[in-house]
C-alpha cells in the first residue's frame, strides 16, 4: 500500500494474513501499539473494514494496493488440529500452506516495490519425531506428514527468494496462551482433576509464550540480518510430561492421569500419533545468535505468567 510522506515518517505500514487468530491478533495489537500502520489481508466475503483487503489462496485478487510494504506477516493457514486427518483434510492442509503460500508470494514477488521483508509461518514439526537434544535451524527435515507439510510451505516462499526480498521461515513451536491453542485445550482435564501425561511423556516439546513470539516476529522484521529459517521457540524445550507438570503447579491441579498411547490412536489416529506422541527439542540458535531473547526462558515462568491471578 503507497504511504505518503507523512506515513513514512510515523509509521511502518506492515501486512497481516492470518490477522483473526490468536498469534495474528496479538501481533497486530503490538503493532499498533507501538504506531505501525497494520494492514489485515483477510478472506470470505464479508465487507471490508478500513485497512483490510482481500484475498484468496486461488490468487485471483489484485495485489496492487500492496506495493511498498515495509513488511507483510504470513500466518494463515488451516487448523491441522480440528479433526482427523482423512486423506481430503490431510490434501486440504497441504493445499493451505503450500498452495495459498505460494500464490501469496507470487503476487507479492511480482509488484514494483515488494514488501522489505516477509516473514512466513511454519512449525518445529518440521523436523519431526525426534528424540535428539538441541536441533537447530541446520536440521534436515524429518518424516511424516507434518514433516512433509512445513518442508512444502517453506519452499512455497521461493519466488520471493528469486525476487531478492529479504524472507524469514519462522518454524514455531507450541505457543503457550491460557485462551487458545494446545495450552487451552489442556486446561479444562487438569482443572478436573484428569490431567497428566500422553503416551509415554518423553516426547519433546518446544514451545514459546505467546508475547514472545510476538516479541521473536517483530524482532525479525527489524533486524535486517535475520533471513532463512529460524526457530520461533523458547531456549529450554521440555518433554511432554514436564509441560503437563508445569499446568498443573500454575492451576494447583495434580498431574496424575496418564493419557496411554493406544487411546490416543483409537480416538484421533494419525493425528494424534504425530500431534501428541510425536515431537522434538529444538533451540533458537538463530535467534541467540542475534541477541533476541525470551522473557520466559523456562516453562514454569511461561506457565505462571497465563495463570497467575493478576493475568486472569
Amino acid at each position: 500500500m503507497s504511504r505518503t510522506q507523512s506515513d513514512r515518517e510515523s509509521s511502518r505500514v506492515i501486512a497481516v494474513t492470518g490477522a483473526s487468530g490468536a498469534v495474528g491478533s496479538a501481533l497486530c495489537k503490538s503493532l499498533t501499539a507501538s504506531g505501525d500502520r497494520v494492514i489485515r489481508l483477510v478472506r470470505g466475503h464479508a465487507p471490508l473494514n478500513r485497512d483490510e483487503i482481500r484475498w484468496d489462496r486461488s490468487g485471483a485478487w489484485d495485489a496492487s494496493a500492496l506495493e511498498g510494504l515495509d513488511a507483510l506477516v504470513h500466518l494463515a493457514g488451516e487448523n491441522i488440529a480440528a479433526g482427523r486427518w482423512t486423506r481430503a483434510r490431510k490434501a486440504s492442509i497441504m493445499q493451505s500452506r503450500s498452495i495459498g503460500t505460494r500464490t501469496l508470494c507470487e503476487k507479492l514477488a511480482a509488484l514494483s516495490r515488494p514488501p522489505a521483508v516477509v516473514v512466513s509461518a511454519s512449525a518445529v514439526g518440521y523436523y519431526g519425531n525426534s528424540s535428539v537434544r538441541s536441533l537447530d535451524e541446520s536440521a534436515p527435515p524429518g518424516e511424516g506428514f507434518l514433516a512433509s507439510v512445513a518442508r512444502e510451505w517453506e519452499a512455497s516462499t521461493e519466488p520471493l527468494q528469486r525476487r531478492n526480498v529479504r524472507t524469514v521461515r519462522l518454524r514455531i513451536g507450541v505457543v503457550v496462551s491460557a485462551h487458545s491453542g494446545v495450552v487451552a485445550k489442556m486446561r479444562l482435564p487438569f482443572l478436573c482433576g484428569v490431567g497428566g501425561r500422553v503416551g509415554s511423556g518423553q516426547q519433546g516439546m518446544s514451545w514459546i509464550h505467546l508475547d514472545d513470539l510476538v516479541a521473536a516476529i517483530r524482532f525479525t522484521i527489524e533486524t535486517q540480518s535475520v533471513h532463512g529459517a529460524v526457530n520461533a521457540v523458547a531456549p529450554h524445550a521440555v518433554s511432554q510430561h514436564e509441560f503437563a507438570r508445569a499446568l498443573a503447579t500454575a492451576l494447583h491441579r495434580p498431574c496424575l492421569a496418564p493419557l496411554p498411547a493406544w487411546a490416543v490412536r483409537v480416538l484421533l489416529g494419525e493425528m494424534g500419533s504425530q500431534l501428541l506422541l510425536s515431537g522434538q527439542f529444538v533451540e533458537p540458535a538463530v535467534l541467540n545468535a542475534h541477541g533476541f531473547r525470551c522473557a520466559c526462558e523456562r516453562i514454569d515462568d511461561a506457565m505462571r505468567r497465563e495463570f497467575s491471578p493478576s493475568s486472569q
